[in-house]
């Protein structure tokens, strides 16, 4: 297939493609499509910003166009699970702007957010869902979702949902859904669990995998620097200062090491805004919004919540930490060298980070080159350190722990004595109290 004209998409699509000035598919597209048409299960390993939302959104829209149904109360036909907010909300917008011309509905379920919204858009059934776990969950159990009449199951990012603790979520979530339907299952990289849940999942699967899995992106040229800890402060101004930086997406291992390296820069002049599970909604996306548009160059992020960054202009990507998960990296490179265009990873490594760009290394199969401190360095340090010293102090921080938004639930899943595979119908909704929502918290 050389043009999505020879997919034989309906019309409406074709026609919302071409408003984009989409006309050739990327590989994942050609590989995925025909098969989704077909009815196929799908197992497909693609990195990220290789066009994996459309792969499945344009033969969805086609497929649940062709096969007009009456929405049920609480019933959705397509679940699209995937694991943070703001890829929820980005492969939602995927499906509205290519099912513009179409009647079909769409509506995204996230924490964050007051939950009777969310129930009243589902009071009268949607097309389609695209959900966190932890959220759908809670709506599953108020009676506010019935999930008996889905037809089509997508798992986006499976491996960083099962790195964020979601299995126990997914396990319950599948168990609720008719044994007759189709699933489609992304990701990025296929470690051996991912290889058993699609095992489990999936029926006589069509395999896509558009790199080997692991890869990372040809256009990104990767670095590292080997710093102490202390004096990375200082060797990121040095490093944001350069001209040819467009934008930058900076990653910390943490939600307050996100906040600080904030504060940090901001005491040095530099503008930068954080985004990461303690963040509202309302915040999280008013900083990716000032990052989307220039407003904003440097974007300061946790793993978790980098999920759904998808900005073109990204020029670099800074690992102010490294990550102790290698797979990790291959996610956050991914999010420069998008769209075709070239792009740039710097990794600032510690002693004690040594051992991780081992891992990564041997996971890409590739040496990162090294680069000496810049000629500038020590007094620039002591510059910072300076700044530091005089810079008022740091607002008491969150005390809740990192992980709160993606907590590991125990094996079981559910609460005490409840059959994890139960499902609240519609019409018990009403004598329940409420509850389910808030032991959660935001996810």
């Amino acid at each position: 297939m050389t043009y999505f004209a020879d997919f034989g998409l309906a019309e409406p699509i074709s026609r919302a493609l071409a408003d984009k000035g989409y006309t050739e598919p990327t590989p994942i597209q050609v590989q995925s499509i025909p098969p989704v048409l077909d009815g196929r299960d799908i197992c497909g390993i693609a990195q990220t910003g290789t066009g994996k939302t459309a792969a499945f959104a344009l033969p969805m829209l086609h497929r649940l166009a062709a096969t007009p149904k009456h929405r049920l109360k609480y019933a959705t036909r397509a679940l699209v699970l995937a694991p943070t907010r703001e890829l929820v909300s980005q492969i939602a917008q995927s499906f509205t702007d290519y099912g513009k011309y179409m009647k079909l509905s769409v509506t995204t379920v996230f924490g964050g957010v007051p939950i009777p919204r969310q129930e009243r858009a589902m009071s009268h059934g949607v097309d389609i869902v695209v959900a966190t776990p932890g959220r759908l969950l809670d709506l599953v159990e108020r009676g506010s979702l019935d999930l008996k009449h889905v037809e089509i199951l997508v798992l986006d990012e499976a491996d960083q949902m099962l790195d964020l603790g979601f299995i126990h979520d997914l396990r319950r979530i599948v168990g609720l859904l008719p044994r007759q339907r189709q699933t489609l299952f992304f990701s990025a990289t296929m470690p051996k669990a991912i290889e058993e849940l699609a095992a489990r999942y999936l029926t006589n699967p069509v395999k896509v995998a558009v790199k080997p899995a692991a890869t990372t992106a040809e256009r990104v040229e990767q670095a590292v620097i080997h710093v102490n800890q202390a004096e990375k402060p200082a060797l990121l101004q040095i490093v944001l200062r350069d001209a040819a930086i467009d934008r930058a997406l900076v990653f910390s291992r943490t939600k307050h090491g996100a906040d600080r390296v904030v504060r940090q820069l901001g005491n040095a002049g530099i503008k930068a805004e954080a985004i990461h599970g303690n963040k509202s909604q309302p915040q999280r996306e008013r900083a990716l919004a000032a990052f989307k548009s220039g407003e904003c160059k440097v974007l300061v992020a946790t793993d978790i919540a980098a999920r759904g960054i998808d900005v073109t202009g990204v020029s670099h990507v800074i690992n102010y930490e490294l990550p102790n998960v290698p797979e990790s990296y291959v996610h956050r490179i991914g999010r420069t060298a998008r769209a075709g265009r070239a792009g740039q990873a710097i990794a600032f490594c510690a002693e004690d980070e040594r051992p991780f760009l081992r891992d990564i290394e041997k996971l890409i199969r590739q040496k990162i080159t090294p680069l000496a401190l810049p000629a500038d360095f020590r007094a620039a340090v002591v510059a910072a350190q300076k700044v530091e010293r005089s810079a008022p102090p740091a607002p008491r921080e969150d005390s809740r722990d990192d992980r709160r938004d993606f907590a590991r639930r125990p094996s079981g899943g559910g609460r005490p004595g409840r059959d994890p595979r139960a499902q609240v119908t519609p019409q018990r909704r009403q004598g329940r109290s409420g509850g389910g929502a808030g032991h959660r918290g935001a996810r």
